[in-house]
């Protein structure tokens, strides 16, 4: 049932921060007001409060929101560019681009030079030992969870399970892990004051952040050149394909990536996971009654439903007509991969969470083209080995508290969620 809207069309404000503190049943409805009523907005750019560094506002962008228009600008990638800076509004100095966002921020062909090294390294033998570590790894984490049997969701299994994944996957220590998690929360917390306290710049503790992964991938790096083992590190950094070996400043743009877009996914999916199982026992009765059955459409709707990246920009390379807007070469658009995947053009009943949904076009992992996500295999494995622990060890797990939201417009994050075993 599509939510009832609180505000009208012209009161909607995309750049706004306090339309991203609304609940989420507030912000669907207004997205589903635009796509009804006004598909591509104009936004004024957001303004950059508590800021030491002096950054231009822009020229503002439009707003894409029908599951139609999202997948003809994924798909003319020649158009639609992403180098100019894929995951900020505002245009950041280039090395910054490349140094946060690095394959995302990139276009052909450098793009596909990067994809084509990164994808050879997760050749069939080393994915087949990440998905091994999978199930122990999912296996340890609940396993400490049930010490207590109650406590906050994310603290416990939603955050460190992806992030000690992907740890394991390159490389790191796990005297890191505590390190590269505050980091990830950090570049993905948009200022939001429960994770940068009030007063601090959060560019410079964007920065910061992002320096101290690069510092811990470079040194990992140049120790796996002279002493590879069977890690993707190893595999990064001496594998040559035609000639072409990432440099030190790609395999650490790369790590900074996997922290944060690779493990706020799987994070960001298990939690609204949870959440909608807890509100939808319908569904949950379901998986209990066969989850191997379910397991492949309910994954894919736990995506769908909790669209962990809201929006990813893109830039115009030329003029180009969209749906019967004009756009101009320079100009700015949004993708709102969170409205696309409540668009009931492209959804039967989109407000229902339905873990036997099929067909379910979803863009939880990006839209069709080349910047469909390099790990949406991994991070689906990673969501059905969770669930699948949980709802055979503990069928009663549930969330015992609302969600916390976490105050950003890019990540469709929560902060916090109690639950019991």
């Amino acid at each position: 049932m599509e939510p009832q809207p609180v505000l009208a069309v012209d009161d909607i404000d995309l750049s706004a921060l306090d339309f991203w503190e609304r609940p989420w049943s507030e912000r669907d409805a207004a997205f589903a007001t635009l796509r009804r009523e006004r598909p591509m907005p104009f936004f004024e750019e957001p303004p950059l409060e508590n800021m030491t560094i002096e950054m231009p506002v822009g020229p503002g962008y439009y707003a894409l929101t029908r599951h139609c228009d999202v997948a003809e600008a994924s798909r003319h990638p020649e158009v639609f560019l992403s180098g100019p800076g894929a995951v900020s509004i505002m245009d950041m100095p280039p090395e910054m681009v490349e140094y946060f966002s690095g394959m995302i921020s990139t276009d052909n062909p450098k793009h596909a030079r990067l994809r084509r090294i990164v994808s050879n390294a997760f050749n069939p033998r080393n994915v087949r030992s990440v998905e091994d570590s999978i199930e122990r790894v999912a296996r340890e984490t609940v396993d400490r969870a049930a010490t207590s049997g109650t406590g906050d969701f994310i603290t416990d299994i939603a955050a460190p399970f992806p992030l000690q994944i992907i740890c394991e996957m390159m490389g790191v220590p796990p005297s890191e892990y505590a390190t590269a998690l505050q980091c990830s929360n950090v570049i993905l917390s948009m200022g939001d004051p429960d994770i940068i306290p009030e007063g601090t710049d959060p560019v410079l503790a964007f920065l910061e952040a992002g320096a101290t992964l690069t510092g811990i991938m470079e040194e990992l790096g140049r120790f796996r050149v002279a002493n590879p083992i069977d890690d993707i590190t190893s595999a990064l950094v001496n594998a040559e394909i035609e000639d072409e070996k990432l440099t030190q400043q790609e395999l650490a743009s790369f790590f900074v990536l996997l922290v944060t877009a690779g493990n706020e996914t799987t994070r960001t999916a298990i939690a609204h996971g949870l959440n909608a199982l807890t509100n939808n026992p319908d569904q949950r009765s379901i998986l209990l009654t066969d989850y191997d059955a379910h397991a492949k459409t309910a994954v894919d709707e736990i995506v769908r439903w909790a669209s962990p990246v809201t929006w990813m920009r893109r830039t115009l390379a030329t003029d180009y007509v969209l749906s019967d807007q004009e756009l101009k070469a320079g100009d700015k658009v949004l993708l709102f991969y969170n409205s696309a995947n409540r668009d009931d053009e492209a959804f039967v009943d989109p407000f229902r969470f339905d873990v036997t949904r099929t067909p379910n076009d979803h863009y939880g992992f990006g839209a069709p083209g080349p910047h469909f996500c390099l790990g949406a295999h991994l991070a689906r494995r990673e969501i059905n080995v969770m669930f699948k622990e949980l709802l055979q060890r503990f069928p009663t797990i549930a969330a015992t508290s609302a969600p916390s939201q976490l105050r950003s417009s890019f990540v469709n994050g929560i902060k916090r969620l109690d639950y019991a075993l």
